[in-house]
C-alpha cells in the first residue's frame, strides 16, 4: 500500500485589513418585477454567469428550479469578487479582500499519528480539493475548520490519498483511516442497494452544489421538463456517480429514457459534445465551468440554466468502523460551531470569490 501522507495543520484563511470602509459587500436583495436570477447577476455581480452562485446560496428558499423566485423574495448574496455593494446586511468590503493564495504545506506522516482521528481526501477535485489550492481546497479548509472548533481531545490529521477509488476500500472500510471527504449522499430513501448507501454513514452537509448540463451552443437544449431531455445521450466521465439519473422518481437509466455515454475524463465528454458524439455532458457547476476554461471552449457551450441535480458533499464514515457515530458526533459538532460563529460563510465566500476570479 502506498505510503499515506499525512497534512500539516491548515490555518484558516486570515483577512487583510486597510481601514475602515464606506461600502458593504454581499447582503439581502429583494427579488422585483422583471427580475430573474441571471438579471439579477448581471445587475449585481456584472456578469448574468454567475445566476447560478445565487441559486446555490438560496437553494433552500428557491427550491431546484432557478426560474421559482417571486416578486418581493429575500435573497441573500454572497460577497464575491467585491460585488454587490451597498446591500443590506452585507459585510465590511475590507473584510472580503482575499489574502494571497496559499497552498497547503505537507509533511511526511509517522506513527505519531496513528491515535488521532484521520482524515482521508485526495487531490485534483477543484475547486473542492487540492493540494495546490488555497487551504486545500473550499471542503478541506471547511473540515479542518470544523475539526479545530470541534477540538478532539486526541487531535486529528488530514491525509492525501490520490488514488480516490482506495478510499472506500480498504482505507475506510477497513478502518485504516477513520473518516472520508467530500463526498456525496445518493438519494438512500430510493436507492437503498446504493453501495454509499449500505455502507457508509454521512456527516451534516459540507456545501451543496449544482449540477448542471453542459450543451454544444450551436445545439441548444432545453430543460424545463423531464420529457425535454428524453431519447438524449448525456456524457458522463468514467468513475463519477450516475445514480443521478435515476433518483427522485425520475429512472431515467433504468427505463433507458437517457443514453449514458462514459467517457474518460470530462475533457473528454466535451469533446464529445462539440463533435456531436453526445447531447451534453452533466458536471457539478464548477468542473464544468473550469473545464471549460482550461479547454478555451466557453463561447462554444451552453449552460444550461436548470440543475439536472442538487448534490450536497458530506464527511463518511464506514458503518463497521467501532467508533462511527462517535466521530460523525465530532464533525457535526465542529460543523454547526463555524456556521454559527460565521466562520462558515467566510471561508466559503473567500473561496468562491477565487473560483470565480478565475472564470
Amino acid at each position: 500500500m502506498k505510503a499515506l501522507i499525512a497534512a500539516a495543520a491548515l490555518g484558516l484563511a486570515s483577512v487583510l485589513g486597510h481601514g475602515a470602509a464606506a461600502e458593504t459587500c454581499g447582503g439581502v436583495y429583494t427579488v422585483q418585477p422583471g427580475d430573474s436570477l441571471s438579471v439579477i447577476a448581471d445587475k449585481l455581480y456584472k456578469n448574468a454567469g454567475m445566476w447560478s452562485i445565487i441559486h446555490n446560496r438560496n437553494i433552500d428558499a428557491i427550491g431546484p428550479k432557478p426560474s421559482a423566485i417571486r416578486v418581493g423574495m429575500k435573497l441573500d448574496l454572497a460577497c464575491v469578487n467585491g460585488l454587490p455593494l451597498g446591500l443590506a446586511g452585507g459585510r465590511a468590503l475590507q473584510d472580503a479582500t482575499p489574502v494571497a493564495a496559499q497552498p497547503i504545506r505537507i509533511e511526511a506522516g509517522n506513527a505519531a499519528v496513528r491515535h488521532k482521528i484521520n482524515l482521508l481526501t485526495g487531490d485534483d477535485f477543484e475547486p473542492f480539493t487540492g493540494k495546490e489550492l488555497h487551504n486545500g481546497g473550499l471542503l478541506t479548509d471547511l473540515v479542518n475548520a470544523a475539526m479545530t472548533e470541534a477540538n478532539p481531545e486526541r487531535g486529528f490529521a488530514i491525509h492525501w490519498v490520490d488514488h480516490w477509488a482506495a478510499h472506500f476500500d480498504p482505507l475506510l472500510s477497513n478502518a485504516l483511516l477513520d473518516v472520508g471527504f467530500p463526498w456525496y449522499k445518493p438519494n438512500c430513501t430510493e436507492l437503498p442497494d446504493n453501495y454509499r448507501c449500505k455502507n457508509l454513514l454521512f456527516s451534516d452537509p459540507l456545501f451543496e452544489t449544482l449540477t448542471l448540463m453542459f450543451a454544444d451552443a450551436s445545439r441548444p437544449v432545453s430543460f424545463a421538463s423531464d420529457e425535454d431531455l428524453f431519447g438524449k445521450s448525456i456524457c458522463r466521465p468514467k468513475g463519477y456517480d450516475t445514480s443521478i439519473f435515476n433518483e427522485n422518481g425520475r429512472n431515467w437509466l433504468r427505463e433507458e429514457k437517457i443514453t449514458l455515454v462514459v467517457a474518460a475524463t470530462p475533457g473528454d465528454c466535451f469533446d464529445l459534445v462539440l463533435e456531436g458524439g453526445a447531447d451534453g455532458v452533466v458536471l457539478n457547476e464548477f468542473t464544468g465551468r473550469d473545464k471549460m476554461k482550461e479547454m478555451g471552449i466557453a463561447d462554444r457551450i451552453q449552460v444550461v440554466p436548470e440543475p439536472i441535480s442538487i448534490q450536497s458533499h458530506h464527511v463518511v464514515v464506514h458503518k463497521s468502523h467501532p467508533e462511527a457515530q462517535e466521530l460523525l458526533a465530532i464533525v457535526n459538532d465542529g460543523l454547526r460551531g463555524i456556521r454559527e460563529d460565521g466562520s462558515y460563510q467566510k471561508i466559503v465566500e473567500d473561496h468562491l470569490a477565487r473560483v470565480w476570479a478565475g472564470f
